[in-house]
C-alpha cells in the first residue's frame, strides 16, 4: 500500500501524490509519483496501465504540496516523479517524466 495523497482542483480535476517503492530496473529506494486526472479512480489507472498494477490510495495522509501540483500542473503528459523526500533525497532534484522511470529493458543485440 502506498503512502499519499490528492488535491481536488478547483476546475474539478484532482492531482494525486504517491511514494511508491522504486522499480527493479530503476534502483532501489522510493519514488514520489504525480498524476493529474479528472478523478482519483482515473489517476490509478493511469498508473496501472503502465505496469504498476499494485496502486491504491488510501486516505489522505500526504497530500501534494502546491509546489508539486504546480509542477505537474505543467507537464504536459501530467505523470511525473522524482526521489522520495528523505534521507538519501537530494534537495534540488527535478521532476522526470514517467517514462524514465518505466523504461523496458533493450533487447541484447546478436
Amino acid at each position: 500500500m502506498a503512502a499519499g495523497g490528492f488535491c481536488k482542483l478547483p476546475n474539478g480535476t484532482v492531482v494525486v501524490a504517491l511514494n511508491l517503492p522504486r522499480p527493479l530496473a530503476a534502483g532501489s529506494g522510493s519514488v514520489r509519483v504525480l498524476v493529474h486526472a479528472h478523478n482519483r479512480a482515473r489517476a490509478l489507472t493511469r498508473l496501472r496501465n503502465l505496469g504498476l498494477r499494485a496502486v491504491y490510495l488510501r486516505g489522505n495522509g500526504q497530500p501534494p504540496t502546491p509546489d508539486e501540483i504546480t509542477a505537474v500542473l505543467h507537464h504536459p503528459d501530467g505523470l511525473i516523479w522524482r526521489t522520495a523526500p528523505g534521507v538519501d533525497a537530494v534537495a534540488a532534484e527535478l521532476w522526470h517524466p514517467i517514462r524514465t522511470l518505466i523504461r523496458r529493458p533493450a533487447a541484447p543485440t546478436p
